[in-house]
């Protein structure tokens, strides 16, 4: 019979196919430098306040720091026999340094050491995602500056409404990202509070030193209640959630370079490195990236509903469920880290089209606001111009000709207050350098975007 450090009350062993069924080494030694370290502070504070000797305690460290270094060289041999990291690492540290390692889990459970474990993964993924936000922050903001001047058709319900400029555009999915970058600074705040010397769920009776091992740990200070220190996934669900907004931001960006990529659109080219081709159809020229960051936004949605659904029936404090809280955590987090990186090297390789663009901009009457405008200019009340525009458009529609070329007498059988003035206000050039309001899509107001970016 394999005997567990746990198993002195039982007298069985688990069935094996049923130890592969619930056992999570396969999936949390991912955990085990984050383990570690938190055991080395745990032996740390047990020396520091005398509940174990400093040598025993020092004894212990030694025997941890060399099995973490034997852990990022990949020659650690993780056994599923011993369920999870916590028990392979306390087997390895056993077989190290003898009987002494028994004594590193005193004042300590497993509850609060995976929940140590889980905070601390937790801010290591944010500082990830936040690195990779500010590369594709970085890769969308060098685009848009070589992009103020293009013009392009904007959109409503997908189809043309007003020309913009691609840098204004691009810009927009750059404020998104920043916003996502300060909900995931939120979710590392919220995976600050130490949850390590709350024990099983009721702390401990041993004189720990619970603001030693937060300190040591880099944390703001401990959790002040026990169960809820061992219970709480409330950082986890935060950081699924931000993840799953990052995810749906990536997906709209992914869904316009699909757009713009194809032949009916036409607008940008990218780079051969982040396509791929046909097996059958020699010309085609896929933008399989982006096809395949649209298709994962439903796993990273699935883990944010998986974790929500494992918590919501679970009593206090810690039950077998909560295991199921790792490799979702851990598919979300690697999926968006890695969407993120990608994303901004195939930004890096995309290349306008400003002719393609500026073309699309003469069809689709994208300057019928703007006659409309001319006219309020003339002291026309707006419903009235935009009545007038409208009907301008209708005719232009029958005659098979754009508003620009339109002459001016055919302009002024709609209103007599069209005079030449007209024509540079439907200009299209025009059209998008007037919009120059705060958060406007003129040159003059993207450089001012640009400007306050860079300052933040």
């Amino acid at each position: 019979m394999n005997k567990k450090l746990w198993g002195g009350a039982f007298t069985e062993s688990a069935d094996p196919a049923l130890e592969q069924f619930w056992n999570s080494i396969s999936f949390d030694h991912r955990l085990a430098e984050l383990d570690i370290k938190g055991s080395i502070a745990h032996a740390g504070m047990l020396g520091h306040t005398g509940i174990i000797s400093k040598d025993e305690s020092e004894k212990i460290i030694s025997g941890l720091k060399d099995i973490l270094k034997d852990a990022r060289a990949g020659k650690v041999d993780f056994r599923l026999e011993d369920e999870d990291v916590h028990m392979n690492v306390e087997r390895l540290l056993h077989a190290r340094i003898g009987d002494v390692a028994g004594k590193l889990h005193t004042a300590r459970s497993r509850n609060d050491q995976v929940a140590l474990d889980m905070h601390l993964y937790a801010q290591n993924a944010c500082d990830e995602i936040s690195a990779r936000l500010e590369g594709l922050i970085s890769a969308l903001t060098e685009k848009a500056e070589e992009n103020i001047d293009t013009i392009m058709p904007g959109y409503t319900h997908l189809q043309r409404a007003q020309p913009v400029s691609f840098a204004h555009h691009l810009l927009a999915y750059v404020w998104m990202l920043k916003r996502d970058a300060k909900r995931i600074a939120a979710c590392r705040e919220s995976a600050m509070l130490c949850p390590l010397g709350a024990g099983a769920l009721a702390g401990t009776t041993f004189p720990i030193d619970r603001q030693y091992v937060a300190k040591e740990l880099g944390f703001s200070a401990p959790y002040p209640n026990s169960m809820d220190a061992v219970s709480n996934r409330d950082y986890a669900v935060e950081l699924l959630m931000a993840n799953a907004l990052i995810a749906c931001h990536l997906s709209r960006f992914c869904e316009e370079i699909i757009l713009w990529v194809s032949s009916e659109f036409g607008f940008i080219t990218l780079g051969d490195a982040y396509c791929t081709g046909s097996s059958m159809m020699p010309q085609k020229k896929n933008a399989d990236l982006a096809e395949l960051v649209r298709g994962k936004t439903g796993r990273v949605y699935g883990d944010l509903f998986s974790l929500l659904t494992v918590l919501k029936g679970v009593p206090l404090t810690y039950n077998k469920d909560f295991q199921e809280d790792k490799e979702c955590l851990f598919d979300s987090v690697d999926t968006v880290r890695d969407s993120l990186f990608h994303l901004a090297g195939m930004v890096k390789t995309l290349k306008s089209k400003p002719d393609r663009m500026l073309k699309a901009t003469r069809d689709g009457f994208l300057n019928a606001t703007d006659a409309a405008d001319y006219l309020v200019t003339k002291g026309l009340p707006f419903r009235a111009a935009h009545e007038v525009a409208a009907k301008l458009v209708a005719y232009c529609l029958e005659q098979g000709k754009a508003l620009d070329e339109l002459t001016l007498l055919q302009f002024q059988k709609f209103s007599p207050l069209f005079d030449d003035g007209i024509f540079t206000a439907i200009d299209i050039k025009t059209v998008v350098s007037r919009r120059n309001s705060f958060g406007g899509t003129a040159a003059e107001a993207v450089r001012e975007q640009l400007k306050v970016l860079k300052k933040n």
